[in-house]
C-alpha cells in the first residue's frame, strides 16, 4: 500500500510513459479517414447522368459538334465544382467543431505536476482533475474531494454520478469525455484511446454501412432509363433511315444527336444548386449539411428518433415546486411564486424563507456576485437550480448569512446520500442543516415546521408527507428533503430527531420550441419517438409535456433485453418512449424502424448516440455539446443544439425534394419536345427541323436559369403532407403521364408550326427560325406552369417567384438576339421575323399550356365530382 501511494506521489517517468506509448499507442479516437480535396472533387463524377454525359460529350466531339462538347463539359465540371465546394467546406466546418476533447492534460511525471497533449497519455499516469475539467482517457480514482462527474455524453442520463475511491462500482471511475461538475481528484490512468468506453462506442460505427440516399437512388435508376432510351432512340432512327433510302452512317449520326438531344444535360447541375441552396438557407437556420443528398432524405423521414437531454430539453436543472407540511408551492426556478392560481411574496412565507436558508447555508458551492451585482453560480446542476431558486427567492439576505458560522460540512456521497452542515449562530449554538434523499431524510424526522413553529410528527403526518414525496416523483420530478435541528454547546453532533423543512422538486425543463416541433411532426406525418438514459417516469413525464405521447406507457432497455425480435418489433410500432436504454439498445430500436419500411431520423448528442446516428438514414448530431464521434456519424449538425431547427431542415428537406420534381418535370417535358419535333419530322418525311447548334441554342436559353429559378420555389404546404414512401418513384402521382402528355404538346406545337410555314411557302431557314421561337417560347411559359403540381396555367401566381421571371427575361432576350442580331443569324441558322410572324409563332407557343390547362382543370371538376358521388353513396350506405 505504501508503494502504492508512492507512486501516486512520483507518476511515470519519462522513459516508462516513451516506452507505454509505442505498446498501446497514441490516445486518441480512430474516426473514419477523410477524403483528400482531390478526392472529395472526383467523387462528384460517379452519378450515372454524369456518365452518360461524358459519353455523350465524347459522341458530340465525333461528330464535330465541338461547341456542344464544350457546354455540356462546362456543365458536368459546374455540377462537380458546386458539390466540392459544399462538402469540402461542410469538412472544415466540421473540423473547427471540434470542443470536447480535451487538448490537455494535468498529469503527474517525473515527480512533477505538468501539462501534456492527451495523446501522450498512457495507462499508468496519474492525472489530476478539477471541476470544468474534460476527462481525457478512462481512469481508476485514487483521491476524491467532493467530486462528481456529468457522464451524461455517455448514458444519457442528466444526473450527475458522484466519484469517490472505490473498487466495487462505476463511483470508482472516471470515463474519456465526461464532465468534472465540483471537487477535485486523482486518478490513474487504466484505458487509453479505442480501448476507452468511449473508443469501444465508436468502433461499433465502422461496422454500419453507408447506404445511398432515395433521391441518389432515383436518379441513379432515372440515368438507366434515359440511357436505354438513348439507344432506342438511335437504333429506331437508324432503322427508319435506313428503310427510306439514306446512308446509314449519316442516320446513325443523326440518332445520336436526337439520344444526345433527349439526355436532360441540365438535371445534374440543377439539382446539385438546388440542393445548395437549401443547404445554404439551412445554414442561416443553424444547421449544417455535411452532405447534399441528406437534405433531400431528411424531407422524407418519417420517424425521428429523439435523445431527451440536451435536445428536448435545455440539459438545466430548475426547481418547479416546493412542498411543505400544509402547503405546496409552484414556482419557475424561482423567479415567481404560486400557491394554486394566486402569486405570493416568497418573503412573507416563513416556510420559504427557512428553506431558502437551508439551501445556501448547506451547499458546497458558492454563490457569487460581480461588480455590478449580477449573481454567478457555478458547479453542480443540482446545487445550482436549488441555490439559484433560493437567491432569486429575495428571502435570503446576505447580512444575515454573515452571522452564521460553518464549524463543519460532511459532504454528500452515493451511500449516505445526504450532507450537512453545522453552523454556529450569533448566540453560539450549533444548527444541524441537512439536505438530500427524501427516504433518507424524512424517517429521522420527528417534528415537521410550518408557520415558524415546530410541530411534533405523528405517523399520519409522516405518511402525508412522504404520499407528497411519491407524488412529486410521479410527476418526474427529482426531490430533495431539507431538515435541521439546533442543538445545544453540550449536545452531541447527530443527525436524527429532525425537524422536517420541506421538499425542493426540481426538472430539466423541455426546450420552450420543443413542443411546436413535435405538434408540427405530428401534422407532417412523422412520428417523435425519445430515446434517453434517464428514468422512465422523467422520460414519460417529459413525453407527456411535449405530447409526444398521451399515456403513460414507456419501455426501459431491461425490458427491451427480454424481448424477441418479433415482440420487440410489434413494441416498437406503438411505443414513443424508451428509458433507460443502452447504444445497442438505441441501435436496435432504429434497425427494427428501418425494417419496418421506415425513413429514420436520429438525433443524438453523446458517443453513446454515435451507433443509431449513423445506423440511422439520416443522422443529426449536436453541433455546441455533441460528441466528435457522434459529428462524424451523422449527415447534419444543429449548430445551436435545438430540436426546432432540425423541424425546419425537415421542411426544407420536402421543399427542396418538391423542386427537384420540378426540375424533372421541366426538363425532360422540355427534352421529350425536342425529340418529339425531330422524331416525328423525320418519320413523316420532312427535313430535318432543327440544326444541333440550334437544339444547343435551346438547351442553352431554357435547361439553365428558368430551371434553377425553381430551386427558389417555396413549398406548397409541405408540412401539412404525409412523408412519401421509402419506395416512391420519383415520377409518382402521374408525373410521368404529365410529362409525356406535355412534351408531346410542345412536340406538335412545334412541328405544327414549322409544318405551316413550310406549307405557307416560306423558306427552310424562316421554317426553322418560327419553330426555335415555339419551341422555346412554350418551354418558357411551361416554366410558369411546374410552379405547382396541382393547379394549371390558370390557377397559378406568376409573381410570387422573382427569379423565375428575371430567368425567363434573360432567356427570351439570348433568344431575340439570335434572330434579330444580324452577325448572330449565319452561326445560328436563323433570320429576322416579321412581327406578324412573330405573333403567329407566339399564338402557336400558347397552344400547349392553354390545352394542359383546360385539362387540369376538367380534372379538377371530376375529381370532385367523384368525390361528391362518393360522399352521397357514403350516406346512403
Amino acid at each position: 500500500m505504501a508503494r502504492e501511494n508512492d507512486f501516486y506521489q512520483i507518476g511515470l517517468t519519462t522513459a516508462e510513459a516513451e516506452k507505454r506509448a509505442e505498446k498501446y499507442g497514441k490516445n486518441i479516437l480512430n474516426g473514419k479517414k477523410r477524403s483528400s480535396a482531390y478526392g472529395i472533387f472526383f467523387s462528384q463524377f460517379k452519378d450515372a447522368l454524369i456518365l452518360i454525359l461524358l459519353a455523350s460529350t465524347v459522341i458530340s466531339t465525333l461528330m464535330g459538334e465541338y461547341m456542344e462538347a464544350l457546354t455540356i463539359i462546362a456543365i458536368v465540371f459546374l455540377n462537380a465544382t458546386v458539390g466540392f465546394i459544399q462538402e469540402y467546406r461542410t469538412e472544415r466546418t466540421l473540423d473547427a467543431l471540434k470542443k470536447l476533447a480535451a487538448p490537455i492534460a494535468k498529469v503527474l511525471r517525473n515527480r512533477k505536476k505538468c501539462e501534456i497533449d492527451v495523446g501522450e497519455l498512457v495507462p499508468g499516469d496519474v492525472i489530476f482533475l478539477n471541476a470544468g475539467d474534460r476527462v481525457p482517457a478512462d481512469a481508476k480514482i485514487v483521491e476524491s474531494v467532493n467530486m462528481a462527474a456529468d457522464e451524461s455524453i455517455l448514458s444519457g442520463e442528466s444526473l450527475n454520478v458522484e466519484k469517490t475511491v472505490s473498487d466495487k462500482d462505476a463511483f470508482g471511475k472516471v470515463y474519456m469525455g465526461s464532465l468534472i461538475t465540483k471537487g477535485r481528484g486523482k486518478a490513474i490512468v487504466t484505458q487509453t484511446g479505442m480501448n476507452t468506453k468511449m473508443g469501444g462506442i465508436a468502433g461499433m460505427l465502422t461496422e454500419i454501412e453507408e447506404v445511398k440516399t432515395p433521391l441518389q437512388l432515383k436518379l441513379a435508376s432515372m440515368g438507366k432509363i434515359i440511357s436505354v432510351i438513348c439507344v432506342l432512340i438511335c437504333f429506331a432512327v437508324t432503322g427508319i433511315g435506313v428503310i427510306r433510302g439514306e446512308n446509314i452512317f449519316d442516320m446513325f449520326l443523326t440518332g445520336l444527336s436526337l439520344a444526345v438531344a433527349v439526355i436532360p444535360e441540365g438535371l445534374p447541375a440543377v439539382v446539385t444548386i438546388a440542393l445548395g441552396l437549401g443547404v445554404s438557407r439551412m445554414l442561416k437556420k443553424r444547421a449544417l449539411v455535411r452532405r447534399l443528398h441528406s437534405v433531400e432524405t431528411l424531407g422524407c423521414a418519417d420517424v425521428i428518433c429523439s435523445d431527451k437531454t440536451g435536445t428536448l430539453t435545455e440539459n438545466n436543472m430548475t426547481v418547479k415546486e416546493l412542498s411543505f407540511f400544509d402547503k405546496t408551492v409552484e414556482t419557475d426556478g424561482g423567479k415567481s411564486f404560486y400557491i394554486g392560481e394566486n402569486v405570493i411574496d416568497p418573503r412573507d412565507v416563513a416556510e420559504i424563507r427557512l428553506a431558502a436558508y437551508i439551501s445556501v447555508l448547506c451547499s458546497s458551492e458558492t454563490v457569487e456576485r460581480d461588480e455590478k451585482g449580477n449573481i454567478n453560480i457555478t458547479g453542480d446542476p443540482t446545487e445550482k437550480a436549488i441555490l439559484t431558486m433560493a437567491v432569486n427567492s429575495g428571502t435570503v439576505e446576505d447580512n444575515k448569512l454573515k452571522i452564521f458560522k460553518k464549524v463543519f460540512e460532511s459532504p454528500f456521497d452515493s451511500v449516505k446520500k445526504t450532507m450537512s452542515v453545522g453552523v454556529e449562530d450569533k448566540n453560539g449554538d450549533t444548527l444541524i442543516l441537512i439536505k438530500g434523499a427524501p427516504d433518507m431524510i424524512i424517517p429521522r424526522c420527528e417534528y415537521y415546521y410550518t408557520d415558524k413553529n415546530n410541530i411534533r410528527m405523528e405517523a399520519e403526518d409522516r405518511k402525508k408527507i412522504i404520499n407528497v414525496y411519491e407524488r412529486m416523483s410521479d410527476k418526474a420530478l427529482r426531490v430533495i428533503a431539507l431538515g435541521y435541528k439546533k442543538i445545544g454547546k453540550d449536545q452531541k453532533n447527530t443527525e436524527d430527531n429532525l425537524v422536517f423543512a420541506g421538499l425542493i422538486g426540481m426538472m430539466d425543463p423541455p426546450r420552450k420550441e420543443a413542443g411546436a416541433a413535435v405538434e408540427k411532426c405530428k401534422s407532417a406525418g412523422i412520428r417523435t419517438i425519445m430515446i434517453t438514459g434517464d428514468g422512465k417516469n422523467t422520460a414519460v413525464a417529459i413525453a407527456k409535456k411535449l405530447k409526444i405521447i398521451r399515456n403513460s406507457e414507456a419501455v426501459t432497455g431491461e425490458e427491451i433485453d427480454k424481448m424477441g425480435d418479433t415482440q420487440f418489433r410489434e413494441t416498437v410500432k406503438r411505443v414513443s418512449v424508451f428509458a433507460r436504454v443502452s447504444p445497442a439498445h438505441k441501435l436496435r430500436i432504429v434497425k427494427a424502424l428501418k425494417s419496418d419500411g421506415h425513413i429514420v431520423a436520429m438525433t443524438g448528442d453523446g458517443v453513446n448516440d454515435a451507433p443509431a446516428v449513423k445506423e440511422a438514414d439520416i443522422g443529426v448530431s449536436m453541433g455546441e455539446g455533441g460528441a466528435d464521434v457522434t459529428k462524424e456519424a451523422s449527415e447534419i449538425i444543429l449548430l445551436d443544439d435545438n430540436f426546432s431547427t432540425l423541424v425546419c431542415a425537415v421542411e426544407e428537406g420536402r421543399i427542396i425534394y418538391g423542386n427537384i420534381r420540378k426540375f424533372i418535370r421541366y426538363l425532360l417535358s422540355c427534352n421529350i419536345g425536342e425529340a418529339l419535333t425531330m422524331f416525328l419530322g423525320m418519320l413523316i418525311g420532312m427535313k430535318t427541323v432543327f440544326l444541333p447548334i440550334q437544339i444547343l441554342l435551346v438547351n442553352l436559353v431554357t435547361d439553365s436559369l428558368p430551371a434553377i429559378a425553381l430551386g427558389f420555389e417555396p413549398g406548397e404546404n409541405v408540412m401539412k403532407m404525409k412523408p412519401r414512401r421509402k419506395d416512391e418513384g420519383v415520377f409518382s402521382g402521374g408525373l410521368l403521364s404529365t410529362i409525356i402528355f406535355r412534351g408531346c404538346l410542345i412536340g406538335i406545337s412545334t412541328l405544327s408550326v414549322y409544318t405551316c410555314f413550310m406549307r405557307w411557302g416560306e423558306n427552310i431557314v424562316t421554317a426553322r427560325t418560327a419553330a426555335l421561337v415555339v419551341l422555346i417560347l412554350a418551354q418558357l411559359i411551361h416554366v410558369f406552369e411546374c410552379k405547382s403540381e396541382k393547379k394549371g396555367i390558370f390557377g397559378i401566381n406568376p409573381f410570387t417567384n422573382p427569379y423565375i421571371i428575371a430567368a425567363c427575361l434573360i432567356s427570351f432576350g439570348v433568344m431575340a438576339a439570335a434572330l434579330y442580331i444580324p452577325v448572330l443569324n449565319p452561326i445560328f441558322g436563323t433570320v429576322p421575323l416579321s412581327l406578324t410572324q412573330f405573333l403567329i409563332a407566339v399564338s402557336f407557343a400558347f397552344f400547349a399550356p392553354v390545352v394542359s390547362g383546360i385539362v387540369k382543370i376538367l380534372e379538377e371538376i371530376f375529381k370532385k365530382k367523384k368525390i361528391l358521388n362518393d360522399n352521397i353513396v357514403s350516406v346512403v350506405k
